[in-house]
């Protein structure tokens, strides 16, 4: 069997059924960078997706023991991985009906736990990917910094995202960069209603949800960048000023 090409070795994103992940991984199809998929839900978008080349698996990042046969997929069927994105994320508030320790842990789970996880048993293929570089980019949350009364748990789990960002970076230098993204109100949900839309947009400084092009041209730059290595790319119109 050929050895596979290892400058086409493809780039990792978990959640890539909507929204965000599914605007980064269309990207990057596009741009001819290989794309492994992670969705829990089979949305249209995931056929879209396959029919432009993406390698896809379900995987519900809550169960261990799904994410763990994910890396084992992962790591049996390439050489080298370019990059990691974790994309996937849930927003679970404590005034949910489940009780706030399960809130906590699920929070915790599928933004740090799993990751985690991901981040060390497939950095060997980050390692041996020859290209210039390889990347793993967290993507993080404006209330890393701030903290949320409504999502406690939520905003914990996230900064423990953003500082395994610090950890990851430095154990894995310097051929792999480690990065996070932390936005703020990128893109409304269609189900918004108008007083919503008002009342958020006056929290930032620029007042606009921007839409994916701002984060897409992060992971451009992130990915891009020879230098840039445990850092936070604030995505957030201004937001931490008003």
């Amino acid at each position: 069997m050929d050895k596979p090409d290892q400058q086409q070795a493809p780039i990792l994103i978990t959640g890539v059924g909507k929204r965000i992940g599914l605007a980064i991984a269309k990207h990057l199809l596009t741009q001819g960078q290989p794309i492994i998929g992670t969705y829990r839900t089979r949305y249209d978008s995931i056929d879209e997706l396959e029919a432009l080349g993406a390698e896809l698996y379900f995987c519900d990042l809550y169960d261990q023991p799904t994410v763990l046969q994910l890396i084992n997929t992962v790591d049996e069927g390439h050489a080298a991985l370019r990059g990691i994105i974790h994309n996937a994320s849930d927003w679970i508030p404590e005034s949910s009906n489940l009780p706030p320790e399960a809130v906590f842990q699920k929070m915790m789970q599928v933004h740090a736990g799993a990751p985690y996880e991901i981040n060390r048993l497939l950095a060997d293929k980050l390692q041996a990917y020859e290209g210039p570089h390889a990347d793993i980019i967290h993507l993080t949350d404006y209330v890393v910094t701030k903290g949320s009364k409504k999502h406690i748990a939520y905003a914990a789990s996230k900064a423990a995202l953003d500082n395994m960002t610090l950890s990851f970076s430095a154990l894995l230098a310097p051929h792999v960069k480690v990065n996070a993204i932390a936005p703020a109100m990128i893109m409304f949900n269609d189900d918004d209603d108008a007083a919503y839309r008002e009342k958020t947009l006056k929290k930032s400084l620029m007042e606009l949800a921007p839409g994916t092009d701002e984060i897409l041209e992060a992971i451009d730059y992130l990915l891009n960048s020879r230098y840039v290595t445990g850092r936070t790319l604030h995505v957030d119109g201004g937001r931490h000023l008003k």
